[in-house]
């Protein structure tokens, strides 16, 4: 596995990536062949534009507030939140304060992907 992190150190979240003003910062905390780990600092306003992934993605809101439109939905994030961002189907992400996002990508082959259906959830 490579990894930024030194191993049998405590880190916090938030604190491993820098906040810009205006605009997202993100490190790689881990990559490996089954998936990545990555850390976002959004300033408030700032937004990832709509996008496709072939693999699943676990968005955790680790601090303040984000709207995660997924499949043409909108959800609200809260801190200490988790919402699962599934393969193939469309998102975007926008800070509606500054916040920080863990992005954990679960890599497994599109045609192995199981299916989601957006609307008969909750």
């Amino acid at each position: 596995m490579a990894s930024t992190l030194a191993p049998g150190e405590v880190f916090q979240l938030a604190g491993l990536v820098t906040p810009t003003a205006h605009g997202i910062a993100s490190r790689v905390l881990a990559r490996t062949a089954a998936g990545n780990i990555t850390i976002f600092a959004f300033d408030a306003g700032e937004e990832l534009s709509e996008h496709t992934a072939p693999f699943d993605a676990l968005a955790v809101t680790v601090s303040g507030a984000l709207a995660l439109t997924i499949g043409g939905r909108e959800v609200l994030t809260t801190p200490q939140s988790i919402v699962l961002m599934p393969a193939n189907v469309t998102h975007a992400v926008r800070a509606t304060e500054a916040s920080h996002l863990l992005l954990i990508m679960l890599r497994e082959a599109a045609a192995q992907a199981p299916q989601h259906d957006l609307t008969d959830s909750q």
